[in-house]
């Protein structure tokens, strides 16, 4: 095909891949605000665990909007990444041989199954262990420091008993009646109810009571939505490791045996990926290097499984033929 047939038809796929990303930005533009709640749940979590007041900051009146904007932005390329990938294909499938997209069918399900695996794995086992750590470290920073003795009152005894409570509850009361006042422990709110709506439901409005703290942890909703797309984007590339691995011994680069023998220089160098990959802490540093180094031994594994011949071939016992 000469050059210009083939710009042309560059041409046209990014037209149709770009045109084909609409439906997908009007979709994430629907739930864009649903998602970035969801993003914020575990943050918010760690601070009520760590008796903080469970709410992030925005200094300016377009900061949420700009984080909601990032998140929608962020969708609609990974919702339309399989439309993207299809037009790509069609660009240089026509280039290849029959044994040579065997290779394409069988790693790009395998990569997008990896970053969907690295993606969950960050958002429910890394984030909520890191924000628990660091939360609780800067929650405890300074508490003890300044010694003070508490002035306890010279009062008579039926004054003390004459003071007011409430109810301390693990949750909020079943169908509270307007005026009616408790504390909730898990929210760490003394909460009112204030009306009833139409339906009968009852309107409750807290005030929050934060546990003492040296440092106040007031987080903005921009550094914490960057925060977690980088460690998503980390995840989601080092999860890739198997597919790096099986190019690498399809290749010739590497032999599974010869690698097996350097397992400890691999986990030090899954401690320095992971250290790249992530923010400079210690604890998703190595909540990242230890599923490295399991996905390295699943990359040798999967080398005997499917050796280069093996795909090439569609797994038959045949010879490829490498006119098709």
């Amino acid at each position: 095909m000469p050059l210009g047939d083939h710009l042309d038809e560059l041409r046209k796929r990014l037209m149709v891949a770009i045109l084909g990303l609409i439906p997908f930005l009007i979709f994430s533009i629907i739930v864009g605000r649903s998602v970035l709640a969801f993003l914020t749940v575990p943050v918010r979590h760690a601070l009520i665990e760590a008796g903080l007041q469970p709410r992030l900051q925005a200094t300016s009146p377009v900061e949420v909007f700009a984080s909601y904007m990032k998140v929608v932005l962020l969708m609609t390329i990974l919702l339309g990444s399989w439309w993207i990938l299809i037009q790509l294909w069609r660009f240089i499938s026509p280039g290849l041989y029959k044994q040579e997209r065997r290779f394409v069918y069988l790693l790009v399900p395998m990569s997008f199954v990896l970053t969907t695996l690295g993606t969950i794995f960050m958002y429910y086992v890394m984030l909520p262990v890191v924000l628990a750590f660091f939360i609780n470290f800067g929650s405890t920073l300074g508490v003890g420091d300044i010694t003070t003795t508490p002035t306890i009152a010279d009062v008579p005894a039926e004054v003390v008993q004459s003071l007011p409570t409430i109810p301390v509850l693990d949750g909020d009361p079943p169908n509270p009646q307007v005026g009616q006042k408790w504390f909730n422990s898990r929210l760490m709110q003394e909460r009112i109810c204030i009306a009833l709506d139409s339906t009968g439901a009852p309107q409750i409005v807290g005030s929050f009571y934060e546990s003492t703290s040296g440092v106040s942890q007031d987080y903005r909703l921009t550094e914490y939505i960057k925060l977690v797309l980088t460690f998503a984007i980390g995840f989601a590339v080092g999860f890739q490791m198997p597919v790096v691995v099986l190019l690498l011994g399809w290749a010739g680069i590497i032999d599974r045996k010869s690698m097996a023998g350097y397992r400890k220089y691999i986990l030090m160098g899954c401690c320095v990926l992971g250290a790249f990959l992530t923010p400079a802490d210690p604890v998703s540093m190595f909540l990242l290097a230890g599923p490295l180094y399991l996905l390295f031994e699943l990359g040798l594994v999967l080398l005997i499984v499917m050796p280069a011949d093996a795909v090439a071939r569609g797994f038959r016992r045949s010879k490829p033929d490498d006119s098709e």
